[in-house]
């Protein structure tokens, strides 16, 4: 195994520690902008739940990946301090240290805010103390009727194994006492509770009283667990969670058949080692440490938990609930005024470019274009890109369709996008099975690049018209996410396309692009020269500057180059060093949507130039994916996209953090100044 960093990264050359956050612990950073918008009274309350489950679902991925995967390394005593310099051992610490702050956070908004202001607004979740006599029957008749044929309880002892426990999963640690046992004897069950049997449980209308009424699943199972042992005394019943390494690891370059052997990988996945315990903050040490010994994990894995062990279920509510106050007002996308047109889009995208800026407008036109591809006698071909799409993607139909009507479609589908493996695998056999032409990109290489081409004859010979975007080709993350798209027939661009698709279908050599940066080829020396360039410029004088939706840029700084990043998740550049980074300013902003869009700018002494992209400035990104960045060539959408993705967020006063030089974030004050939010600036703007 070739030496590894302590985040996986592999081995480069070693960088001047003090310059650089940890790549972990920015992670964590971004979980806590996340709360800040659970304590935030200004958002509709079942909002604010929500925000409070993903950053119990944020943190689970953590320990399932960058936690999990520290831990391997350290097992194997090959990882290394990355470019931050902190030793691994050390990073583990200050990682349980901080996630240790966070829990206590998120458990204090839901316990002392959330729950108290929910009964308010007429949701309660009760536990048993709270339970009425009419309650109590209904639960007692869930358990026996519902709950009590599907569990299996396994007692703890020398004839029976610790079990595999499943990632995730909700279990009871049970200690109990026979009626008939001699002295204080007590006996240990273990319940799995299978997840056919939902989480959270609302009360009937007539059981519950006023309002919306709901019980955790596990509180219920803990108050009856005297039921699964009629002949014992339970002496105390605590649920537990496991979270297990997920990644899965695989080689392509070993592998025939790389769908098959993830195929094969994805059933362990939920049995990986464990890497974190939850339990009760209630359960004896004894208990939380025979279950921590039998998962071979220490003390420092194991987290206790002032409330439900899983915080993620609690965001059921606010899909269950039709409650409109409590919720950020509804918003219809706006259909792009080209759109509104009834020319056919092949028509109106001959005409002029086209820019499509999700989720304030709306990502229909995507789908239609491919409808029209699909059903038009003159498109003879098909090219497709997908790294998130889902299983019910409407793209799907119209893919089938045109190879039914005898188009020459094919479609890259990256099977690695992690925890969408299934979802890929089984997408890429239906469009196999009716006639799509699927192929995975290239070996070693994710294939990130968003891209959609359709060749169409038409009188003046063939033309070709591509869909670039930065964000994933799927309908419901468009309503969630940032990003922005581009309809396009330029034929620089679109014969660029052309070429990455010919080389993710056939393996070909190095390809020359006129327009498109292309990883792991030339974004990163592009973006590199780009970069230079704002030196030299500063040097001589000029004015300088980059604006850009990621990170990086030292060197840059030093020259004098005013520099601006829109960071949404973990950033390790430290800002704000006296004499290397003061002209750097990191931000983030945390709202309504998931910002996604990638975006970098360049001032090139008054003759800007902008590009969108797939990539962030990453390593993996750069040099390790199949990624493009596209210009933005028409100078009134140029200017329509600086403005709306990078000028919009700067001047954004309330929702934005800024990232000091010591790694942590501060919120924005709008002071004297108007208050001005970026997402809803352009929502108000859109007409949304």
């Amino acid at each position: 195994m070739s030496e590894v960093t302590a985040d996986g990264a592999s081995k480069a050359e070693p960088a001047a520690t003090g310059l650089f956050l940890n790549r972990e612990l920015a992670a964590l950073e971004f979980n806590f902008r996340v709360l800040a918008m659970a304590h935030d009274r200004g958002v509709p309350l079942l909002e604010r739940v929500r925000y409070l489950s993903i950053v119990a679902s944020n943190l689970d991925e953590f320990f399932e990946v960058r936690v999990a995967m520290l831990q391997y390394y350290l097992a194997c005593g090959q990882a290394l301090p990355g470019p931050d310099g902190i030793p691994p051992a050390e990073l583990a610490r200050r990682i349980r240290a901080r996630v240790l702050e966070l829990i206590a956070d998120a458990y204090a908004v839901w316990r002392d805010e959330l729950q108290p202001e929910l009964a308010a607004s007429q949701v309660h979740f009760s536990t048993r103390q709270q339970w009425s006599p009419a309650q109590r029957r209904w639960l007692e008749g869930y358990v026996e009727d519902s709950a009590l044929p599907m569990l299996s309880p396994l007692e703890m002892d020398a004839a029976h194994r610790f079990p595999r426990i499943l990632s995730k999963t909700l279990n009871i640690a049970i200690v109990m006492r026979a009626a008939d046992a001699p002295g204080d004897a007590t006996r240990t069950m273990l319940l799995g509770v299978p997840r056919s049997l939902p989480r959270l449980l609302r009360l009937p209308d007539e059981i519950g009283g006023p309002g919306d009424h709901f019980v955790l699943l596990a509180e219920v199972l803990c108050a009856y667990a005297g039921r699964l042992c009629p002949d014992a005394v339970v002496l105390g019943a605590w649920p537990f969670r496991v979270t297990r390494n997920s990644e899965l690891l695989v080689d392509e370059g070993e592998v025939e058949n790389l769908a098959q052997a993830l195929k094969q990988e994805l059933p362990a996945r939920g049995y990986g080692h464990a890497a974190r315990l939850e339990i009760g903050i209630d359960c004896p040490d004894d208990v939380a440490t025979m279950l921590a010994a039998n998962l071979q994990l220490d003390a420092g894995n194991v987290y206790r938990c002032d409330g439900p062990v899983n915080l993620v279920r609690i965001g059921q509510i606010h899909a269950w609930l039709d409650r409109p106050e409590l919720k950020f007002a509804p918003f219809t996308p706006r259909l792009p005024e080209p759109m509104r047109s009834r020319k056919s889009l092949f028509e109106q995208i001959a005409q002029h470019d086209i820019l499509l800026h999700h989720p304030y407008e709306s990502f229909n036109p995507v789908i239609d274009l491919l409808r029209q591809a699909a059903l038009d006698p003159d498109v003879l071909g098909i090219k497709q890109t997908l790294y998130r799409a889902g299983e019910e993607t409407p793209l799907l139909e119209p893919l089938v369709d045109a190879a039914r009507h005898g188009k020459d479609v094919t479609v890259v589908i990256e099977l690695r996008a992690r925890f969408d493996e299934a979802a890929n695998i089984h997408l890429a056999a239906r469009l196999h099975e009716n006639g799509v032409q699927v192929v995975h990109g290239v070996v070693g290489f994710k294939t990130h690049a968003k891209m959609l081409l359709i060749i169409r004859r038409e009188r003046s010979g063939l033309r070709r018209y591509v869909h670039l975007s930065t964000g994933n080709y799927h309908q419901l993350n468009s309503r969630m996410y940032t990003d922005i798209g581009l309809m396009t027939a330029d034929p620089e661009i679109t014969e660029d396309v052309h070429k990455v698709f010919q080389q993710l279908s056939g393996l070909g050599p190095i390809i020359r692009l006129k327009r498109l940066l292309h990883s792991p080829f030339t974004l990163y020396p592009g973006v590199i020269e780009r970069i230079e360039r704002e030196t030299a410029n500063a040097h001589a004088g000029r004015p300088a500057r980059i604006m850009a939706r990621l990170n990086a840029l030292n060197e840059a700084s030093q020259a004098g180059v005013e520099i601006d990043l829109v960071v949404r998740g973990a950033c390790t550049l430290r800002p704000g060093l006296h004499g290397i980074s003061e002209r750097i300013r990191v931000r983030s902003i945390v709202g309504r949507f998931l910002e996604h869009s990638r975006v970098y700018w360049f001032a090139n002494d008054g003759n800007p130039e902008l590009f969108c992209a797939s990539a962030d400035w990453m390593e993996r990104n750069l040099l390790r994916r199949i990624e493009i960045a596209f210009p933005i060539s028409d100078p009134a959408l140029a200017a329509r996209t600086f403005e709306e993705t990078l000028a919009n967020a700067l001047a954004d006063n309330t929702q934005a953090w800024l990232l000091d030089s010591q790694g942590r974030y501060t919120r924005a004050q709008p002071g004297q100044a108007t208050p001005y939010s970026a997402q809803q600036g352009l929502l108000r703007r859109f007409g949304a």
